[in-house]
Formats: structure tokens, C-alpha cells, sequence
């Protein structure tokens, strides 16, 4: 699963990248600091499996934190790409790059600019309205994909219909280098109006509809409204509430990201998605008034974006392959947990440890009831399960 972080210049993109991810990454304070994307890895923050039977997890991948190994935090992939500007879609700035690079991402983190203090270019003015910046990406994400639906659209509609062909297979393929599947495209079209036999009747005005629609199924959006430190960000935010009805999640990544490092230099003590922390190391008195200021925020919103756009958002559940001791055969208790998409069954799951696992399936063990389950069973959030094999 990979989710792209987008936004104008200067929004903060790589600064939430950094405190997702604590990577490596170059922050400035100019336009287009990004050039070529960052790859990384950010976590969603849930309840572990094994305090519930007095043991602490070793993951494999992730990790655990807070008292008794209370919290786990499961990898997913993120992307930070350039900023995107109005034009995008025509090659301004760096937008052919940005749209080539988010083909493969299943969601988006939209990084808004709470402040008002820069425009949608990146360039520091007093009185701007963020609203504006969401306008700017809709519109060029759907450009994108209405560009992408009307090359070669009326030889392509005509063809269907001539040869009887099925639409949503046919649509479906030509949007198959941005993760559309065939389900997508029929769930589109059946929430239209639009006349699926006779598809060389649609208007440009139903193509730039139909290609809207399809991108906001295929690719959902989260708007992470940042710096919300500044003195005009709440007063922003309740507007952009009003007149958008995506998820919009407060957030301060500055904050979070020296959070973050403190954490990481042993000077504090912190959990990503708390909104407190204890103070370990010797700081000076600086940094400890610096420290304060962000407690006071509270939390940094940071996790519980990414938290809603992975578990709410994309619907996905964290499941944990468990054994009757909860240990691998090294020792390691609970190593692995796995996002698995809500809906899945036990034979979803057992296919995705390994297809061997999959084709022997006979029944699955409930660690906590010690009941037996079928392949139709479906999975709960923070299920853990024992595969049994034939």
C-alpha cells in the first residue's frame, strides 16, 4: 500500500514527511525544495495484540512503544513528490514529474497551509485563503484523469459500441497505469446517469464527470490542514470545513518532527499520537521552553492522519499471524502484523502469509477464543490468527 503526500510549495509536505517518517530529508523555505520524490515509511499507530496475554512484542518490521509494549506501530509506504501548482497538469512547474509519480499511490495526504502566511505558489504574503490550494489540486487531479479518459475518446467510445465490447473492462485498461481496477470503473458507472450503451453520446461535460468521479473512488484524499500553530489557522479551518467534504485533520508537523528527534536523541520521552511527554535527558533550557511550547498544542495531529487515512479512509484492518505461544520459532513474540483490507476472510489471509499456506488452508484458530473459524470468516481488527494446514 502506498500513499502520496501532495500539496503547493512551502505547505509543509516534507516536513510531515520527515516527522512521519524521520528520514532524511531537505526542508526550506523556498518553492520546489523537492525535486525528485522521497520514499519512505510511516506507521499506523494501534493497540498491540500480546499485553493482552502479559507479553511484549518483537516485531519484525515496525515497532512497539509505551508501557508494557501498549502500542504498535505497522509500516506502510509514503511518497513526498515536488509541490504542485496551477498548470500541473500542462507541465508547469514540475507537475508532469508529480503526476507521473502518484500513478501508483492508492490514497492521498493533501498538506494544506493553515496559516494563510504563503500563496499557492510558496511565496510569503499576509492574508491568503488555503481553500484556494484544495481548489488548485482537485482541479488538476482531475485534469489529469479526464486528460488521461479523453485521448483518442470518441474512436475508443464508437469501437465499444460497434463490437459490443464491455465498457468498464475497456475503461479500466486505460486508466490501468493508475491502479484502476474494473470494480472501480463499474462502481462509478453506477452511480451515474450516464447512458452505458451509447457512450459516443457523452458530452465533454460527462467525460470531465465521469473522470472526476472515477478519481475520487480510485484515489481518495485526506487534507492534513497544517500549521495550525499560526495565529489565523483556526479561523481558516472552520472555513475550509464549511466547504469541503473530505476528511480534514488538524495537524502542527513541525512540532511533530522535533517530537520526534528529541525522542530518537533520548531527551524525551514520547509516543507519535500522544499529546504528552516526559522530559529524560539533559536539555537546556532552550530546548525545554521550546519542548513546552508544543505540549501546550497538545497533540500533534500528525498520527491521527495518518491513522484516519489508513484505517478509515482505505478501510483497512491490522491483523497478527498467532500461534497458541504467540512466538516464531526464534523466541519472537507476535514478529509480524499484517494490513489486510476490511472485508478480507481467514483464506484472505492465509493467502497472504504465502500461497502454499492459502492452497492447504483447512481451518483457521482464534488465539483469544481458541475456536475455530472457516475461510469464510471475516477478519476483525486486531484479530490474531493460527493457519492451519493440511
Amino acid at each position: 500500500m502506498l500513499v502520496g503526500i501532495l500539496g503547493r510549495p512551502s505547505s509543509g509536505k516534507s516536513t510531515f514527511f520527515k516527522a512521519a517518517t524521520l528520514m532524511d530529508v531537505l526542508i526550506a523555505d523556498y518553492p520546489f525544495a523537492t525535486i525528485k520524490p522521497n520514499h519512505g515509511i510511516g506507521f499506523v499507530k494501534i493497540e498491540d495484540l500480546a499485553p493482552e496475554f502479559g507479553k511484549i512484542s518483537n516485531p519484525r518490521e515496525g515497532y512497539v512503544k509505551g508501557e508494557k509494549g501498549k502500542w504498535r506501530f505497522v509500516p506502510f509506504e509514503l511518497l513526498d513528490v515536488a509541490g504542485l501548482v496551477e498548470g500541473a497538469s500542462e507541465g508547469k512547474g514540475l507537475g508532469n514529474e508529480f503526476l507521473s509519480d502518484l500513478s501508483a499511490a492508492d490514497a492521498f495526504i493533501h498538506i494544506v497551509d493553515m496559516s494563510g502566511e504563503s500563496n499557492g505558489e510558496g511565496k510569503p504574503v499576509d492574508d491568503y485563503y488555503p481553500g484556494k490550494d484544495i481548489e488548485i489540486i482537485e482541479k488538476e487531479l482531475d485534469l489529469w484523469y479526464s486528460g488521461i479518459f479523453k485521448k483518442g475518446w470518441k474512436t475508443f467510445a464508437r469501437t465499444v459500441e460497434m463490437q459490443k465490447g464491455k465498457l468498464a473492462e475497456s475503461i479500466a485498461k486505460q486508466f490501468s497505469g493508475l491502479k484502476v481496477s474494473e470494480e472501480d470503473v463499474k462502481a462509478v458507472l453506477l452511480k451515474s446517469k450516464l447512458d452505458v450503451e451509447h457512450p459516443s453520446g457523452w458530452t465533454d461535460s460527462d467525460v470531465f464527470g465521469f473522470a472526476q468521479a472515477l478519481r475520487k473512488e480510485t484515489k481518495p484524499m485526506v487534507i492534513a490542514a497544517n500549521k495550525m500553530d499560526r495565529p489565523k489557522s483556526k479561523e481558516n479551518l472552520e472555513k475550509i470545513k464549511k466547504e469541503f467534504d473530505y476528511p480534514i485533520v488538524p495537524c502542527f508537523a513541525e512540532g511533530e518532527l522535533a517530537l520526534r528527534e528529541a525522542d530518537k536523541a533520548g531527551l524525551i520521552d514520547y509516543v507519535p499520537g500522544s499529546d504528552n511527554f516526559e522530559i529524560k535527558g539533559e536539555i537546556s533550557d532552550k530546548q525545554k521552553t521550546a519542548l513546552e511550547e508544543i505540549k501546550k498544542f497538545g497533540d500533534t495531529g500528525v498520527q491521527k492522519v495518518l491513522n484516519t487515512m489508513v484505517l478509515d479512509v482505505l478501510g483497512m484492518v491490522c491483523i497478527f499471524p498467532a500461534g497458541d505461544k504467540l512466538a516464531d520459532s526464534k523466541g519472537n513474540v507476535l514478529p509480524d502484523c499484517y494490513l489486510m483490507e476490511k472485508g478480507s476472510t481467514a483464506l484472505d489471509f492465509a493467502f497472504r502469509l504465502h500461497t502454499d499456506i492459502g492452497n492447504g488452508f483447512v481451518k483457521a484458530i482464534d488465539v483469544r477464543t481458541k475456536k475455530a473459524v472457516g475461510k469464510d470468516h471475516v477478519l476483525e481488527h486486531r484479530d490474531g490468527l493460527e493457519i492451519m494446514t493440511k
